[in-house]
């Protein structure tokens, strides 16, 4: 029996809960209560330093962080609780070639999203921060919408103005418990009683995994040691001046009160409880370790040489959040649709407006507003919340925060996890192994004489390019074999399933033996998952997705199957290998070890059968991600090390060759191919993609259809586009296009193609403009000549697919 009730029920009164609570009230949300265990800001608000940087690597999270500063500019008049806002801007510095390779990919980035950013020299830098040695810095990037807040006077004026909308806040109330019934979360469990409610929205910071725990639900937000100082009151700083951060020698600083702090992230941190800290823990520190802050001292004072002259006052150590991946957690819990998730902010004071008005816009809209799949909570899965996992890749994480971030990182902790049956005859061979959601994935493969280790590069060839050059060539001129198994799969059975997938996908899936390329659409029409689809049977169907993509596209799915339980998906992801057969020559290899006919008539492009192959019976899907002649196999485990010995066997007379998942990049951009999060997602549809052939309007209803049908009689606003450039322009992602000068969008993937000797990019483009060659694409401050294609650029009629 519940003792009270709350349509909305925040669990946890730091920055991000508060916000939350405030946004979610000043929407108009009715019966918001807001349960904070001790008092507002306890546990790590409290202490945190309140720098506020904007600029991210992808538009929308940038978009996010921007909010966040729309928010605090109107705070304080809005509720009357000053927040002691300085908007003084933010120089980094460079302090090395590669990190100011970085920064100008950054700047560019910026000015692509419309966010205002300067590239400086070191003098001018020296010219906002007088105090600043600028012996070895390269350059530097000024952002003068930044600066920093007081994050216990920030979460108050949140507070206030939730209670001034009608939102009810109590201290002092420990959550216990959390009743789920159905699927749902019905009640939350307190010291003081039991509170029944509609909707949960765990904001627990440090204690969010403990609270999603108590649900079921295990998140990937893990607990580190973050140290800085405030030196000695001696100073007479200008008013006004800027924050400074120059990673290099590890180091941010905002200006105090006639003081500095000072903090940076050591890569020898501690984690904390194992990401369970105690409930009585609150408005309390650790014991200072100068030892290990030692370095981040050194660097600042290097930089800062009055730095010598003064003491130190304090140096202040406490918990501080770190997701698995860096990143903050947000969004519904696959499962429980009513229990929503805002955590793992490592940066949560900068962060807390715009989070706090997406987290409302998704619980009172169904979406937050902006694509922010890189926060999105169904980005990690079992793997990254094991306790061991998550403490070894937060303090990777938190460790390389200032590093720099170079193109194709992967991080190395919590590695190996999962791997395919291939992995030790593929690292034999020279693979070199990156990580998607736990799985090793051969990246590239080494050849005799290449360093088997990531030498990446800014606006360099990285050490792979030529390997990968050679693994494409195999693909477009002979046959390759690639190690797929890290996809995710899906059963889809029951005397309702077909009805279910009919309704979730846009595209016709009817035919037996067929597999279908879709997307599964939003209300809106917009992309939320991207997919094969095989019927296998009258009641069965075969799911098939991207490695990150299963826990969303599955949740996604399950949350929209029949109630009365005609239709059960399971996943087998970890049940079959995944091998992809591709080249010109890869029907002479699959002819050999199997008796079924593999001819183009008896098995055309899309269709989809069991075949024999060393007595395993393997799932042939004659499509792939590369354009050429190919067969996705789909192999019981059990009979995988046979499939593919047979298949190395055969293909020896062919010159079979390894590829890896970078050559798979390359190829893909030569057809068109596109990769959702970054060409396509919530925020776009099928037909200003390019994929208005994969939407079945006339089949009968689906989820998007009205919005879609509308979207086609009105016509696409935008349209994406295909792009080359000189082969030499690096070319990644993010890069602002321009016509005549003028920004018109960016770009959403980019890369090399190794076979038409280019480089080659996609972005959107106003259908005003849609249809104009002559463009410009600048990387890294450099403006390159960019010409608009056709959208496939590599057998654009695909005669060599369907041979």
């Amino acid at each position: 029996m519940a003792d009270s009730h709350a349509d909305i029920l925040v669990i946890g009164g730091g920055a991000i809960g508060a916000s939350v609570a405030y946004h979610l009230a000043r929407a108009g949300a009715r019966d918001v209560v807001l349960l904070e265990k001790d008092q507002l800001t306890h546990g790590c608000t409290w202490h945190a330093a309140g720098l506020v940087g904007q600029l991210r690597s992808k538009r929308n999270l940038t978009r996010l962080m921007q909010n966040s500063v729309a928010v605090f500019d109107r705070l304080a008049e809005e509720t009357g609780q000053e927040i002691d806002w300085r908007k003084v801007g933010s120089l980094r510095l460079a302090s090395s070639e590669a990190r100011w390779s970085e920064i100008k990919r950054a700047l560019t980035q910026a000015r692509g999203f419309d966010f205002e950013a300067h590239a400086l020299s070191p003098e001018e830098a020296r010219d906002l921060f007088p105090d600043m040695n600028i012996e070895g810095v390269v350059g530097a990037a000024y952002m003068p919408a930044d600066g920093y807040v007081d994050p216990y006077a920030l979460t108050q004026a949140y507070a206030k103005g939730a209670r001034q909308n009608g939102a009810r806040i109590r201290e002092g109330v420990r959550v216990t418990d959390l009743v789920v019934e159905n699927g749902r979360v019905t009640a939350v469990v307190t010291d003081h009683g039991t509170v029944a409610c509609e909707t949960v929205v765990n904001c627990a910071g440090l204690w969010a995994r403990r609270v999603g725990l108590m649900a079921g639900v295990r998140l990937a937000a893990g607990v580190v040691e973050h140290q800085y100082l405030v030196t000695e009151r001696k100073l007479e700083l200008p008013p006004g001046l800027t924050t400074l951060r120059d990673p290099d020698k590890n180091f941010y600083l905002k200006p105090d009160v006639n003081a500095f702090a000072i903090g940076g992230w050591e890569s020898n941190t501690v984690a904390c409880w194992q990401s369970a800290p105690p409930w009585d823990f609150a408005r309390t520190l650790f014991d200072s370790n100068f030892d290990r802050f030692e370095a981040i001292a050194e660097g600042a004072t290097e930089r800062l040489p009055l730095l010598e002259e003064l003491g130190v006052q304090s140096l202040i150590n406490g918990p501080i959040p770190v997701s698995a991946d860096g990143e903050p957690i947000m969004g519904p819990a696959p499962g429980l649709p009513n229990f929503f998730v805002a955590c793992g902010f490592t940066a949560g004071i900068a962060a807390s407006g715009g989070a706090g008005e997406a987290m409302a816009n998704w619980i009172l809209e169904g979406d937050p507003g902006m694509d922010i799949w890189p926060f999105d909570l169904r980005r990690f899965g079992p793997y990254h919340a094991t306790a061991r996992v998550l403490e070894e890749r937060a303090i990777e994480a938190y460790g390389l925060y200032y590093r720099i971030h170079w193109p194709g990182h992967e991080m190395a902790a919590g590695r190996p996890a999962r791997q395919s049956p291939f992995h030790e005859d593929l690292k034999a061979r020279g693979a070199v192994h990156g990580s998607k959601f736990g799985w090793e994935r051969p990246n590239w493969f080494a050849r005799a004489g290449d360093d088997p280790v990531d030498q990446p590069a800014f606006e360099d060839r990285p050490n792979w390019f030529a390997a990968v050059g050679e693994e494409a060539q195999a693909v477009r001129e002979g046959v390759a074999l690639i190690d797929q198994s890290s996809f995710g799969k899906f059963e889809l059975t029951g005397p309702g399933a077909f009805a279910a997938v009919d309704r979730l996908a846009a595209n016709d899936v009817s035919v037996p033996g067929r597999a279908v390329y879709t997307q599964l659409c939003n209300e809106a029409g917009g992309i939320e998952a991207d997919l094969t689809v095989v019927r296998l049977a009258e009641d069965s169907f075969y799911i098939i997705t991207g490695s990150g993509f299963g826990v969303r596209d599955g949740g996604w799915i399950r949350d929209h199957l029949p109630a009365d339980g005609s239709a059960r998906l399971r996943e087998v992801t970890g049940e079959r290998a995944v091998l992809n057969l591709c080249g010109p020559e890869a029907r002479s290899v699959l002819a050999a070890v199997t008796d079924d006919d593999v001819s183009n008539q008896a098995f055309p492009f899309l269709a989809a059968r069991v075949i024999e192959i060393a007595a395993a019976p393997v799932l042939a899907v004659r499509v792939g991600y590369v354009g050429e002649l190919g067969w996705e196999l789909h192999i019981p485990l059990d009979h995988a090390g046979a499939v593919y010995r047979a298949l190395r066997a055969a293909g020896e007379d062919h010159g079979l060759r390894d590829a890896g998942y970078r050559a798979i990049e390359s190829l893909r951009l030569e057809k068109g191919y596109l990769y959702w999060s970054a060409d396509i997602g919530p925020d776009s549809n099928p037909y200003e993609a390019g994929l208005g052939f994969c939407v079945a309007l006339d089949k009968g209803d689906f989820i998007g259809r009205a919005a879609l049908r509308r979207i086609r009689e009105a016509g696409p606003e935008r349209r994406l586009v295909s792009f080359t450039a000189p082969a030499e322009a690096p070319l990644m992602s993010g890069e602002a296009i321009l016509h005549k000068g003028e920004v018109v969008g960016t770009t959403t993937s980019g890369g090399t193609s190794h076979s038409l000797g280019c480089a080659i990019a996609f972005g959107y483009l106003p259908l005003a403009l849609a249809e104009e060659e002559d463009f410009e694409i600048e990387a890294f401050l450099r403006r390159w000549p960019a010409k608009r294609g056709p959208r496939c650029l590599y057998d654009p009629k695909g005669l060599r697919l369907k041979s």
